[in-house]
């Protein structure tokens, strides 16, 4: 029986990419949007022509109560998924005495209440399959390293490491695995307005990542390869750190 793994904010970048790419590693696939109705539609429609199942999931990850309605709803109809890519997220850059409080607000509610308000609702029914598992989150070098212009970000991201590293713990006797991927900078729709030629000057490779590395990377965590490997946060940056 095809395994399944629900990606979410799989309608753009990085989580398009790792849609695809699980779908040709032979997984079907939860494709989860927030707003992009038609670029999820589309990552449906090509994971459908690889011969993989998809099917698509909407909400909000920072609404606690629809994105568990939403979840256990799949769940009663589907079964659990075999594992999870949290890759959903936003930014919302400034100096810190910038900020507004609707600017950190809204970084830590998605991106780390994120985590919660997906795994919470996942996590007993993926245990109770007693088949193991996958969960792997998105961090970024920002929660490794810190940012300037990033202290909300980087927060959410840093917390985002936390919270694997204590779940690892709890889900090793289980068989699911849990580990981060930190990209740094990445070439998607997040970073087409830096300023490049400052930024490739400080990447020692001298150039942005593409989404489909730091998706292949997701794809080996999520496969029998790395069915020995938790806890773990695997940077994928060009050698900025």
């Amino acid at each position: 029986m095809t395994e399944t793994i629900l990606v979410t904010g799989a309608s753009k970048g990085i989580g398009a990419a790792t849609a695809r790419r699980l779908a040709k590693d032979g997984f079907d696939i939860i494709v989860h949007y927030h707003s992009d109705r038609i670029g999820a539609q589309a990552v449906c429609d090509d994971i459908i022509a690889l011969g993989r199942s998809a099917r698509l999931i909407q909400f909000d990850i920072a609404d606690r109560e629809t994105t568990r309605t939403a979840i256990e709803t799949d769940i009663a109809e589907n079964g659990a998924p075999y594992g999870v890519i949290l890759n959903a997220g936003l930014t919302r850059d400034g100096p810190f005495p910038a900020l507004e409080d609707d600017d950190w607000d809204r970084v830590l509610h998605t991106n780390l209440d994120g985590f919660y308000n997906v795994i919470k609702p996942l996590i007993m029914p993926m245990i109770q399959r007693r088949k193991g598992g996958r969960i792997v989150a998105l961090t970024s070098i920002a929660g490794i390293a810190g940012n300037r212009g990033q202290v909300n970000y980087a927060a959410s991201k840093a917390g985002i490491i936390g919270a694997v590293k204590s779940l690892a713990l709890e889900l090793a006797k289980r068989k699911i695995t849990v580990n981060a991927v930190a990209p740094g900078v990445i070439e998607t729709q997040m970073t087409k307005d830096l300023p490049e030629d400052d930024v490739k000057a400080m990447i020692p490779m001298r150039r942005y990542g593409t989404s489909d590395e730091v998706a292949g990377t997701i794809a080996f965590l999520c496969g029998a390869d790395a069915s020995y490997i938790t806890r773990q946060v695997i940077s994928v940056n060009g050698g900025m750190l």
